[in-house]
């Protein structure tokens, strides 16, 4: 006998009584306080090849989804609808199904494709309708434009797409390009607030050689209401076919050249007037409702 059995002198008694406490339902706990043992060897040995009673085991909970799982995916389920089906997370879904084989393709990619384009489709016709109100309101706000701000938009626009002299390059001369219609028609209602007469006006089209320069230049001398015979020669853009250029479709027409000759006078104004607006913002102004 070892020490530390000594004081279990009657081994195969206290084993009898461990045993009987363990097949009337008692936990490990409650034996060793009954039989005062503080040895956890000693008690192991006393129930040494004891089952445990059937209330300390403990049901897995997840069993009964695994095989539920595994049943939806031999179905063909994907794991979406089993997590739909049982509600549990995708990861448990796959490590219970991931040896069974997945689920052949029950459409094309073009008919999933569709089906989710269909789906889409009343979003998108919302989302719409909403730009366009949007739109049409603020539109509705403008209402009649006076001089001075047809004058101040004009500076605005020219200052962002007009040419401007450099202390390295003076170009102080009036160059207007744009491809926006509406910009070229504001730009030209303030070029005739500003009495530059037709006569001094200059335009030519800027265009990639593969597009329909004739067409562009029809376009833009009837937006304007001058003949074709007035525009100078066509410069045309070289195309690389290494980019992939979106401007391709028919209502492509290039960019407008506005030149406005003997302009270096009217050129000093705008920059002058330009360096007016940003000296006012400077200062406290109240603002608009956005």
């Amino acid at each position: 006998m070892t020490a530390d059995t000594s004081k279990y002198a009657d081994f195969e008694g206290l084993r009898e009584q461990a045993v009987t406490l363990r097949r009337e339902g008692l936990s490990r706990r409650r034996i060793r306080d009954r039989l005062h043992i503080d040895n956890n060897d000693i008690l192991n040995r006393l129930l040494e090849g004891e089952a445990p009673p059937d209330w300390t085991k403990r049901p897995n909970a997840k069993d009964d989804l695994r095989d539920r799982a595994r049943e939806l995916r031999l179905q063909g389920m994907t794991y979406d609808q089993i997590q739909v089906e049982l509600g549990c997370s995708k990861s448990s879904i796959s490590l219970w199904v991931r040896d069974l084989p997945k689920p052949g393709r029950k459409r094309s990619r073009e008919e999933a494709s569709e089906i989710a384009r269909r789906g889409w489709e009343p979003t998108m016709r919302r989302r719409e309708e909403e730009r366009r109100a949007t739109k049409s309101t603020a539109a509705a706000e403008i209402g009649a434009m006076s001089e001075r701000e047809l004058f101040l938009l004009g500076v605005g626009l020219y200052w962002a797409e007009g040419t401007k002299d450099k202390p390295h390059a003076r170009r102080e001369r009036v160059t207007f390009t744009n491809s926006d219609p509406g910009m070229i028609q504001v730009f030209a209602a303030w070029l005739d607030l500003l009495g530059i007469t037709p006569a001094r006006r200059k335009y030519y089209v800027m265009i990639h050689e593969t597009a329909d320069a004739a067409a562009a230049e029809r376009y833009w001398s009837g937006l304007l209401g001058v003949e074709p015979s007035t525009f100078n020669k066509t410069t045309l853009k070289r195309h690389n076919p290494r980019t992939n250029r979106k401007n391709v479709s028919d209502g492509y027409r290039g960019c407008l050249v506005i030149q406005i000759l003997g302009s270096a006078d009217l050129y000093r104004r705008i920059e002058g007037a330009w360096c007016g607006i940003v000296g006012a913002v400077r200062t406290p102004h109240r603002g608009i409702r956005a």
